[in-house]
């Protein structure tokens, strides 16, 4: 009766197959029965192959091959491969695959099979593909400007990033230098939330290329990031930098003499770069001679950023957007605003878990007391007190709390409460969480919202006025 009930058929069906699969992968047959099925499958359609040389007649080298190498080398099919060869990078310590000859890879591509298989050796590899006759008219085009498209990502983030600095006469040209800042999205202080509109931001801009033509505005997007310093502003232009693969140009105002100048240093950089100027606030308070506020701002969207900031990031650094002209931040010249205020408890916090490894500690508390009464510190200031008591984590939030206490006094008052988030052009995105190391408007009074508090209770002692008027800390739009 056992023997047979359904439920015995069911387990002894199971098993066996079990013990079939568990055969062939032992064996090796699960690869021959693969095989012979794809000769099987291939005997009801016919291909048409297309050979990729290595080399040209002229025995010059031919550029699609290294292209499509690079784009084959990158599919998850050559790791599932039995040839699949392992072999040192252009990079230190790099190892990438590479294929074996006579190997087979498969790939799809709009709903249909294509098969590259790699031949010959020495000075005459070839690597052939073969694309179903019914599917060639359709998808040959298409696929091959995908693997241009591909190989180009990849060169992209193979290649060395460099760092470019406009340097002094005799030339006044861009003097290049390897770029090798380590910072990147994950290692920087950020809140999550905030992170993650940044880095979609600029994954949007990466793809918008048609977008911004169909629209006939330029392809670039520009960046002010303000707060008081060593509050992280270069570890995060150097963070987007790594994350997007672009070069850097670092552009020193003064060294530049004029206009004429500002626009050739423009001409002289490359597409897939990040152009960064810091303390534009500074620099436009010493009213330069050379350079003209035209002149500036027709470099942030100027005429020539028509032909010289295609595939740009621009970015703008400044201590406080509050004494410069508007017209330099409106919509069109900056795309994103991105406040960096004092630590809060927060971010205390995530710098003690990256610093220290702590994530969690019984000084806590008192430090967020100290953090609430309005005490504050830049993270490069908390940073540095970390690495150098990096190998007692109690001794370093101790000398966090000593100088929260002796240097940090009402530095941060207001910081509490305020709202995570960045400005897009005129909207701003909020998170609704408190603290944050990138932040929107608010935070630390104003200067001019001093003057106006200031100036008020003047004007209303000197006509002893009865009736009230309103005043808002947080707003630097609030009318007097």
């Amino acid at each position: 009766m056992i023997l047979s009930s359904p439920i015995f058929l069911v387990v002894v069906t199971i098993c066996i197959f079990v013990a079939i699969r568990v055969a062939l992968y032992r064996t090796g047959l699960v690869y021959i029965v693969k095989k012979w099925w794809r000769r099987f499958e291939d005997c009801f359609h016919v291909y048409q192959s297309f050979k990729v040389p290595e080399y040209n007649e002229s025995m010059q080298e031919n550029q699609l091959y290294g292209r499509v190498t690079d784009y084959l080398n990158s599919l998850t099919s050559v790791e599932d491969s039995d040839f699949t060869n392992l072999v040192t990078g252009k990079k230190p310590n790099e190892i990438v695959l590479q294929l074996d000859p006579n190997q087979i890879i498969e790939d799809n591509f709009l709903g249909a099979k294509v098969i590259w298989q790699a031949e010959g050796g020495g000075r005459s590899r070839n690597l052939v593909l073969k694309v179903r006759k019914a599917d060639k008219r359709r998808i040959l085009r298409p696929y091959l400007q995908h693997i241009h498209v591909v190989a180009d990502e990849l060169e992209q983030k193979k290649r060395e990033l460099k760092l470019y600095m406009n340097v002094d006469a005799p030339d006044r040209a861009w003097k290049p230098v390897p770029f090798t800042h380590p910072s990147t999205f994950e290692t920087i202080s950020m809140e999550s939330d905030l992170k993650s509109k940044v880095k979609s931001d600029l994954e949007s801009f990466l793809k918008a290329k048609q977008y911004y033509h169909r629209l006939g505005r330029v392809w670039k997007r520009s960046f002010l990031l303000y707060g008081p310093s060593g509050t992280g502003k270069s570890s995060f232009v150097a963070a987007m930098a790594n994350f997007l693969g672009y070069d850097v140009y670092d552009l020193d105002l003064s060294r530049v003499k004029d206009d004429s100048e500002l626009k050739i240093l423009l001409l002289q950089t490359t597409k897939k770069s990040v152009i960064v100027i810091e303390d534009l606030d500074r620099y436009l308070a010493e009213k330069p001679a050379g350079l003209s506020f035209s002149g500036i701002s027709n470099f942030m969207d100027g005429l020539l950023n028509s032909c010289c900031a295609e595939e740009r990031v621009m970015v703008f650094t400044m201590n406080s957007k509050d004494h410069v002209d508007p017209a330099f931040l409106r919509p069109g010249r900056i795309d994103v605003h991105i406040h960096f205020p004092l630590c809060d408890f927060g971010a205390f916090k995530h710098l003690a878990t990256s610093y220290l490894g702590v994530k969690e500690h019984k000084l806590f508390s008192q430090v967020e007391e100290i953090f609430l009464s309005g005490s504050s510190l830049s993270p490069a200031e908390i940073g540095e007190l970390m690495i150098a008591n990096r190998n007692s984590p109690s001794r370093a939030i101790k000398s966090v709390i000593t100088a929260l206490q002796t240097d940090g006094d009402r530095r941060g008052a207001g910081l509490c409460g305020r709202r995570v988030g960045f400005d897009v052009g005129s909207r701003k995105c909020e998170s609704g969480e408190p603290g944050g190391m990138f932040c929107g408007e608010g935070g630390v009074p104003a200067v001019r919202d001093i003057r106006k508090l200031y100036g008020f209770l003047r004007m209303k002692s000197s006509r002893h006025s009865s009736h009230s008027q309103s005043f808002d800390e947080g707003s630097p739009h609030t009318e007097g």
